[in-house]
């Protein structure tokens, strides 16, 4: 094997692998001798399968199988005798090949950059911490009695308006073929009014409506509609209004705490401080742990990875486009939105970097218990489909180690904290729980950016550093897939 490095530009390294004919040819004669003994073929013993026989019958699937497996064992000698540490899959192109002829391709990878971590003991943080105020408890308190409100039809003949809660049967059918589609019908469904449930301009016009009227609606299905056949597509619905209902907001007192499980009024508002006391703490949580990547973020300074900081920027432009979209805001990112959101994608490589290299100084682990919390965790967000959600990532290992990164970010954070110097700050509730105006807004010592949209920004504040990973610090994993939800009716947005 003769090794040839092309290029050496910063991280990226090229190199050219030449195999001899001779190697080559050896492989096949050994793996065709294999196949032989396993072969029954007509007039011959096993194993004494001649193998000018075995060559021509076999020897182009043999020679696929052998130039794959050629190519991954020199490269990844090659790389482990250079002492290459690449950031992501090298990329392999042959160059050169031909029967009896000798093997040449190329071998592109960019490697981990190297640095030096910064003193952590040396950091000073200001942690912010508030108490829960009952004025928080009180609107959680009421927010719970809304949610957990009951209807009652209205006696009294009048006219429909936003709020209520209306019984109505539809029965609609696209209005250029006059055809029926699935979902578009249904009886006796309950739709509150102004609600923003069902599609653009439904529920408007069902207000100002009296109980046994019926109503003709017409609607349009938007262009990014879910169901193809209906996207784009003028509708009409042929509606009857059956009945008025209006939500009753149940008496907060000691039977409303019993209906949820508790002893009484004080116990409800006990577990209601608990409750709010610790999104507070993680409010708290969240400001102490930006702080310190914002610090760690200043104190390194070294070139990323280019094939990282793209994969990275398309992640992040797909989560900004994609939370758009669910906005109702179709317009395209332009080149300065990108340049800005480029500047967000360095620094979470930067900072997945240089927290996967103190963990594994520091031989920070995450164990299958910490995997099987989180997993746990994920299920608790989808009551009744806990099974599914357990299913899903026992069956699917790649999901279950895309949990394994945050933990171990997370696990990284809480070891620096101890080592740093951490003063607790009294604030109040409000600045506490207050957005911060530049959350996204790099340093000095990168290019200035202009202030972030709110999805961009929503985009600069998971980059704190969340892609750190245990051993491949900013491999990709593939997100978990989520439990499909239930199916709506084609009137539903």
């Amino acid at each position: 094997m003769q090794v040839k490095e092309i290029k050496h530009e910063g991280l990226a390294h090229e190199l050219e692998i030449t195999i001899d004919a001779k190697d080559i040819d050896a492989r096949v004669d050994n793996r065709l001798k294999e196949v032989s003994k396993t072969i029954r073929m007509p007039g011959f013993r096993p194993g004494k399968v001649p193998m000018n026989i075995m060559k021509k019958r076999y020897g182009k699937a043999v020679m696929g199988e052998v130039l794959e497996s050629a190519v991954n064992e020199t490269s990844d000698k090659v790389i482990k005798d250079k002492g290459l540490k690449p950031a992501l899959q090298p990329k392999i192109e042959v160059k050169e090949f031909d029967d009896g002829k000798d093997l040449v391709y190329s071998l592109n990878v960019e490697v981990l950059p190297e640095f030096k971590l910064a003193d952590l003991k040396g950091i000073k943080l200001e942690k912010p911490v508030a108490k829960a105020e009952k004025k928080a408890v009180d609107e959680a308190l009421e927010r719970i009695a809304s949610s957990n409100q009951s209807t009652e039809e209205i006696k009294t003949k009048r006219a429909t308006k936003d709020g209520d809660i209306v019984i109505i049967d539809f029965h609609g059918r696209t209005a250029d073929d006059n055809k029926e589609h699935p979902g578009m019908h249904a009886h006796d469904h309950q739709l509150k009014l102004g609600s923003g449930q069902f599609i653009n301009g439904f529920e408007e016009q069902l207000v100002g409506k009296k109980p046994g009227e019926k109503v003709e609606v017409k609607v349009s299905f938007p262009e990014a509609y879910g169901a193809a056949e209906l996207a784009g597509r003028d509708a009409i619905f042929d509606c009857e209004i059956k009945a008025i209902h209006e939500a009753v907001t149940p008496k907060i007192d000691d039977e409303f705490a019993k209906s949820l499980g508790l002893d009484d009024l004080k116990a409800l508002k006990a577990a209601i401080e608990e409750q709010v006391q610790k999104e507070l703490d993680n409010h708290s949580r969240m400001k102490l742990k930006k702080s310190l990547l914002d610090i760690l973020d200043e104190k390194h300074d070294f070139e990323v990875p280019a094939s990282m900081l793209d994969m990275e920027l398309e992640s992040i432009i797909r989560q900004v486009e994609m939370e758009n979209a669910q906005s109702g805001n179709e317009e395209k990112l332009s080149d300065s939105d990108k340049d800005e959101l480029k500047v967000i994608a360095e620094r979470r490589v930067r900072l997945g970097l240089v927290l996967s290299e103190i963990g594994n100084e520091n031989k920070i682990q995450v164990a299958d218990a910490d995997l099987q919390k989180a997993v746990i965790s994920e299920a608790q967000k989808y009551p009744g489909q806990e099974k599914q959600v357990f299913d899903y990532y026992s069956k699917n290992r790649q999901a279950l180690e895309s949990l394994r990164a945050p933990i171990f970010e997370e696990k990284v954070v809480d070891f620096i904290l101890e080592l740093v110097d951490v003063k607790e700050k009294d604030v109040s509730v409000d600045e506490l729980t207050a957005e911060e105006e530049e959350e996204t807004k790099p340093k000095a010592k990168k290019p200035a950016a202009k202030k972030a949209s709110t999805s961009k920004k929503a985009a600069g504040d998971k980059a704190a550093g969340d892609k750190a990973a245990e051993k491949k610090p900013a491999a990709k994993k593939a997100a978990a897939k989520k439990p499909a939800a239930k199916k709506k009716t084609a009137a539903k947005k």
